[in-house]
């Protein structure tokens, strides 16, 4: 008889993968495919709904079909803050899908804050007033898109994040429900009293009726269409990307922590089952505990990590691939004083600053391509570095050592230059795909309440350890430097020095 397998749904930025895992979750066999990027203004950033959707119901049944046997559950992990507006009669978008990186709402959150609505909303959420979250996008649409006024008094708009969409779309529109992990990236939703919060909808002006349910994590998301994927199989977990890597790096005791280094960079930490007190700059957010019920997770979002690498590729084609940026950086005996801080689309966490743009400064006529190579890794490390500093000098449970993941993780040289920067270990998966893999834990648990992912057969296993080297002295040199470098981006990188972050 053929073995089952749980099929996992990578929904990213940048692309689509879904991957089948066998009983030992051990990833069998894996399709992926990119999709279009939307810039229609500076700082807007869409994807096409349809296009994703699409692609998704393709890679299912391709995945499906070639390992053959039954797929006892589906697993969904997914970008996040993204929104899908649609209608409920057709089933078809209404508007391009609103990309968390877009920053066409900033004005808009401006003025919210101005008016003194943010320590309600982080009070709520655990979130900052940003363009990042999806309230403000949802608000905009509702402004400015016809098409989703005229849903709206009809009855029949629906606003979905990545997940909802997909499982809207995989269960042939029966289903339309997202998870908390997904529901606290909006802006809309009570982390304490877990539901959409009544005077936050009111704030941002969205009827309730619009938005997905809210079902745990693991648990029913309803039943695949076998006319569209070609199996009939349980949707039986949904985590947001972030989320999904955290668990399925077996993060489940306070105090665990993980970064992804994908398109931006997010660092999460468990932080149990009550909630933290607050860490100026860095979020607090809902996850999933080894049972599937919430648990609080302090995070760190850096929005450009990666897709600063895609930039030297694509943009200043300096590099032909990623793989190129390894041997670049080492080929040099330091950065030479040029640091990069990638703010294309204002600067995240710890500063939260929606103004601020991309700077390159420190160029001398001796800087070459391979200091500007240096200087994006090098981006990298920084933010985190950032970040790690930040939450172990105000939490109440500092990291000791630091999980990661994601493409760029591949890169050694960075692992390394991290380590040295956190003077923590940097420890390094063997599967780098963990995100995929917390997708199928999730659904693995919310198919079989009794299933643990606790146990040492299904927890991540650590391929290489990366140790600081060097001295502290050396490291607080550049530290200092990227300092000042982001001072000079804030704000548009017009030479106003904005105060430090506390």
């Amino acid at each position: 008889m053929a073995e089952s397998r749980i099929l996992a749904i990578d929904a990213g930025t940048t692309g689509i993968t879904v991957t089948a895992y066998d009983r030992s979750f051990r990833p069998e066999l894996s399709r992926s495919a990119d999709f279009a990027q939307h810039y229609p203004q500076a700082g807007w950033v869409e994807h096409d709904a349809s296009e994703i959707r699409d692609l998704t119901l393709r890679l299912a049944r391709e995945v499906a079909a070639l390992v053959g046997g039954e797929i006892r559950a589906v697993g969904i992990t997914n970008q996040r803050e993204t929104i899908v507006p649609f209608d409920a009669e057709s089933g078809e978008p209404l508007h391009q899908a609103i990309v968390w990186q877009c920053r066409r709402t900033s004005e808009a959150c401006g003025k919210l804050r101005s008016e003194g609505h943010e320590p309600l909303i982080t009070a709520r959420t655990g979130l900052v007033l940003d363009p990042y979250f999806s309230a403000s996008k949802i608000a905009w649409l509702l402004e400015h898109s016809p098409a989703c006024r005229a849903a709206q008094s009809r009855g029949t708009l629906r606003v979905a994040t990545i997940d909802a969409w997909l499982v809207y779309a995989l269960t042939k529109g029966r289903t339309l429900a997202t998870d908390p992990s997904n529901a606290s990236r909006t802006l809309l939703y009570d982390i304490d009293q877990r539901r959409w919060a009544p005077e936050l909808l009111a704030l941002f002006g969205i009827p309730a009726f619009v938005l997905p349910e809210v079902r745990p994590s693991a648990g029913d998301f309803g039943t695949t269409d076998a006319t569209r994927v070609g199996f009939k199989a349980p949707i039986t977990g949904v985590l947001g990307d972030q989320q999904a890597a955290l668990f399925g790096h077996g993060g489940f005791s306070v105090g665990d922590a993980k970064n992804t280094y994908g398109t931006g960079c997010f660092l999460l930490m468990n932080a149990g089952s009550t909630r933290p007190a607050a860490c100026p700059g860095v979020l607090t957010t809902l996850g999933a505990a080894p049972d599937g019920t919430p648990i609080y997770v302090q995070e760190g979002a850096v929005f450009v990590a990666g897709a600063a690498v895609q930039w030297l590729r694509d943009g200043l084609r300096i590099i032909r691939s990623a793989d190129e940026t390894e041997a670049l950086a080492a080929s040099l005996p330091d950065n030479g004083g040029v640091y990069l801080v990638p703010a294309f689309t204002g600067l995240g966490a710890p500063y939260w600053d929606p103004d601020a743009r991309g700077l390159i400064c420190g160029l001398t006529r001796g800087s070459t391509s391979a200091h500007i190579v240096r200087a994006t890794l090098e981006s990298i490390a920084y933010q985190v570095s950032d970040l790690v500093q930040l939450m172990n000098r105000t939490g109440s449970h500092p990291i000791a050592n630091l999980r990661v993941d994601g493409g760029a993780a591949a890169n050694d040289w960075l692992m390394q230059f991290q380590a040295d920067l956190l003077r923590v270990s940097v420890l390094r998966g063997a599967d780098l795909e963990v995100t995929s893999r917390g997708a199928a834990l999730i659904a693995a648990v919310g198919a079989d309440p009794k299933f643990d992912p606790r146990t040492p057969e299904h927890r991540s296993q650590t391929s290489r350890r990366f140790e600081s080297q060097g001295s502290s002295a050396h490291t607080n040199v550049l530290l200092e430097g990227w300092s000042r470098a982001v001072a000079r981006a804030r704000s548009g990188g017009c030479g106003r020095e904005s105060p430090p972050v506390s």
